[in-house]
């Protein structure tokens, strides 16, 4: 069976759809920019479940995953459109109220750390809301902007281009381990000897959003990690016609800087896994110039791989051993 994936390939050559294959479809706004569109489906028992969840969570999260498509093409996120679908048995009761109030409250503080300027803030502006005589559907559309012809596509990576992430990956696969496992929110302890658990649940429960907008200058290539590394690298190295080349020593993720670590009897190895293969940590995952990747004040990581010629291969060195490197994150249908 064809993954997604395969199939939007399918329908943009067969109908030679021009503006598919990034994270939000570019428009010409003006002569100063261009609007970044983006939309995202979240289905209960596939995307999220209400016995681990809250309504306050996700609607956070509704907004997150959408805003963080913006963020890959190094836009800002200015206005947003939700649509939901809940059974009568949630719209008896405030569910709805309470989803509302984290989408709101998302969109009002999701550049909580920006300084120069007046707060960012993304405007609700639509949607529609109906009855589903089964589970609740949201579907949420974000409407950004990026200086005219800056958009950061998936296409620009080139040969001795180094690789970079905004943040420790795995987290949220992590966080899904652990619900999995019974552990929930209410349960851990934000500061305390749970806080990993926590941050981990939370960050699985509400969603993320970096910042894309400050790579604008430097970025060959962009892409939010929402279905894995292994795949979302994958999905660069095919749009750009190269492959890469990653150093396992190099990515950061929960506990990788300890010599032995062991969280909720997953080991240092099984954490690694999760930050390869795990999705819905919505950082980024971009390409820079070598000239570029030396000076640049926003990078905070070291390089975790470089791009290579060799088109389609992902390779992993690890140990001092290189293994080639299968995708292996989410998918809806294999």
């Amino acid at each position: 069976m064809r993954s997604e994936f395969g199939f939007l390939k399918h329908l943009k050559n067969h109908f030679n759809l021009s503006k598919i294959g990034d994270d939000c479809a570019v428009i010409p706004k003006d002569a100063r920019s261009d609007y970044l569109i983006t939309t995202d489906t979240l289905v209960e028992d596939i995307d999220f479940r209400l016995e681990w969840t809250t309504a306050k969570l996700l609607g956070c999260k509704a907004l997150s995953v959408s805003i963080s498509d913006v963020a890959a093409m190094g836009g800002i996120p200015r206005y947003s459109m939700i649509s939901v679908s809940i059974p009568e048995s949630l719209w008896a009761t405030d569910f709805l109220d309470r989803f509302y109030e984290g989408y709101i409250e998302r969109a009002n503080n999701f550049d909580r750390f920006h300084l120069p300027g007046p707060p960012r803030v993304v405007e609700l502006i639509g949607g529609d809301i109906s009855n589903s005589d089964c589970k609740m559907t949201v579907d949420s559309t974000v409407i950004g902007e990026v200086p005219r012809g800056k958009a950061i596509l998936r296409s620009g990576a080139k040969p001795g281009d180094r690789i970079y992430v905004t943040g420790l990956l795995g987290i949220a696969a992590l966080g899904l381990r652990l619900l999995e496992q019974g552990h929930r929110l209410e349960s851990s302890d934000e500061n305390g000897k749970a806080a990993v658990e926590y941050r981990a649940i939370q960050r699985q429960l509400s969603g993320h959003s970096a910042k894309g907008h400050q790579y604008l200058d430097i970025a060959s290539s962009m892409i939010d990690l929402s279905d894995g590394l292994s795949s979302d690298l994958a999905h660069i190295c095919e749009a750009s016609g190269v492959g890469a080349k990653l150093f396992a020593e190099k990515i950061p993720f929960t506990g990788y800087k300890a010599l032995d670590v062991r969280i909720h009897g997953l080991t240092k190895n099984d954490l690694f896994k999760l930050a390869l293969h795990g999705g819905e940590d919505f950082e980024l995952l971009f390409t820079v110039p070598p000239e570029k990747a030396l000076t640049h004040e926003s990078l905070l990581f070291e390089p975790i791989g470089e791009i290579t010629e060799s088109a389609g291969r992902i390779e992993l060195t690890r140990n001092g051993l290189l293994e080639e490197l299968e995708p292996k994150g989410y998918t809806h249908f294999t």
